[in-house]
């Protein structure tokens, strides 16, 4: 198979959800627009996105509602009303919202109350174009589309309580009650499937400006869906379940580096033999649902594709489990033969089986090579850049790490130490030392979370695996993505043939 088609090449990652504006929480509006532009102004070509589905439990996105939907809280208000589905009356009632952090609680209820606002405005006042439009797009996406508007429609019935709450008819999918649902609750069921019309027009209009200004967009699919979600709802027959539709067994890593307990996803695990017997068709339809919106697709917890680790389903923590293999190499040929070669990043971190490397260079994808894992003082460190092979992806930091600023001041003296004499740098300016010494590697394609570019202390972090609060929140500040470090990014990236 040949290499991914990309060029020497650089990007920043940063989740919509934290660029600037003023309702409460990044969106896919002019804010988003005006960030391609940046981007391209700083000669960088990549803009990488954490997972786009609608969030749920803990407002994670790697646990949402749908593996297949957007997320509505995405919407743009000011793209709404230049549609004329909101005014500017709608507008100027928005609560006056943090700058710099998303306060969940209060903007989603004001976020599903605007785009309440535009459904009930579209049914009274909408063109005949767009009503069109709208169906069109239904009857498109209704293979996943019709159960996950019901599944919704149904969660705001039973207070978002988990499927496996609801009345046994329902959370067993009888024929008739469902039939029978889908007439008493259409308005409901209407409404949902209309916030997901309005977020592909509007992600459909931020991608073809991406293409405009040449930078490629780079999503994340979680190899895991969440238990509470259309997903598993609508096909219990793919997931390991009992018969309450409960997880006899739950997804997550063993004791790492990230947490001395493991992390315990709580995901229900994969019935591979069946999707074996019906030839991949669910992850063929994920695999062509997720391209749709991005070029190329970082697969979170690759290794889960090889062996992955199943807990109990009762269990506390992680550390009670065993490996089992995942569906390896017959799957991905399967999907390569079915949708053409695959422009995937292999996250490959973590304690890894050697057959996960195995199996990600038969398929020649590159893996993922962390900066701040680097500096432990043994110059055979594999995330040290002279080890990096040309086919990688370099990396300051994840959305799972610390800013490299934050690293930098909670590491030992000998990390220290280490760095400055590998890097050739006081440590004064860590996190761009980072960053050059990233763009500098062989690495295909270096990327540094723009928290790095900001130079920002550990209160931007991102996220901290195997907590549950105070994650996903952090918001750049207008403007904050200067025209002097779009510059200095620009000189960088000449420097290094980015």
């Amino acid at each position: 198979m040949p290499a991914m088609n990309l060029t020497r090449s650089s990007g920043i990652l940063l989740h919509p959800t934290s660029l600037p504006g003023p309702y409460g929480i990044g969106d896919i509006g002019p804010a988003a627009h005006q960030w391609l532009d940046d981007l391209a102004a700083s000669g960088s070509k990549l803009w990488q996105l954490l997972p786009l589905c609608p969030t749920g439990y803990a407002d994670s996105p790697y646990q949402c509602f749908s593996t297949f939907a957007g997320n509505p809280y995405l919407i743009s208000p000011d793209l709404l009303f230049e549609e004329e589905l909101v005014t500017a009356d709608d507008l100027a009632a928005c609560p006056d919202f943090p700058e710099d952090a998303i306060d969940y609680g209060p903007v989603i209820f004001w976020k599903l109350g605007l785009l309440d606002t535009a459904f009930d405005r579209f049914q009274r006042t909408s063109s005949q174009q767009l009503r069109r439009d709208f169906e069109t797009y239904r009857d498109s996406h209704r293979e996943w589309l019709d159960d996950f508007a019901l599944f919704m429609a149904l969660k705001d019935l039973y207070n978002l309580k988990p499927w496996t709450q609801w009345p046994t008819p329902l959370r067993d999918r009888d024929s008739l009650q469902l039939q029978k649902a889908r007439a008493a609750y259409a308005p409901q069921v209407s409404r949902h499937a209309f916030r997901q019309f309005l977020f592909s027009r509007q992600w459909k209009a931020l991608r073809d400006h991406a293409r405009e200004v040449g930078v490629k967009i780079i999503g994340d699919l979680p190899i895991f869906v969440a238990h509470d979600s259309a997903d598993v709802w609508a096909h219990r027959e793919l997931f390991q379940l009992d018969d309450t539709g409960h997880p006899s067994v739950v997804a997550g890593v063993p004791p790492d580096y990230f947490s001395k307990t493991g992390q315990l996803w709580g995901n229900p695990l994969y019935r591979w033999d069946l999707h074996d017997d019906t030839d991949y068709a669910w992850w063929l339809a994920r695999f062509r649902a997720v391209f749709r919106l991005v070029d190329v697709v970082r697969v979170d917890h690759f290794r889960g594709f090889v062996d992955y680790w199943e807990i109990p389903g009762d269990a506390s923590t992680a550390v009670r489990g065993r490996w089992l293999p995942g569906p390896g190499a017959r799957f991905l040929q399967k999907v390569i033969n079915e949708l053409g070669a695959l422009p995937i990043i292999a996250e490959d971190l973590g304690e890894i089986n050697p057959a996960v490397f195995v199996l990600r260079d038969q398929f020649d994808l590159p893996g993922m090579k962390i900066l701040q894992f680097a500096f432990d003082d043994d110059i055979e460190n594999e995330f040290l850049p002279h080890h990096y092979p040309t086919n990688s992806v370099a990396y300051t930091g994840t959305h799972d790490n610390d800013t490299s600023l934050g690293w930098w001041e909670g590491a030992s003296k000998n990390e220290q130490e280490f760095a400055r004499a590998y890097l050739g740098v006081t440590g004064e300016d860590i996190s761009w030392d980072l960053i050059r010494a990233a763009w500098k590697s062989k690495a295909r394609m270096a990327i540094t979370p723009l928290q790095d570019v900001l130079s920002l202390p550990s209160t931007a972090r991102m996220n901290f695996p195997g907590t549950l609060r105070g994650n996903w929140r952090w918001r750049m500040r207008s403007g904050a993505f200067s025209s002097s470090l779009q510059a200095k990014l620009a000189a960088l990236n000449q420097e290094t043939h980015r």
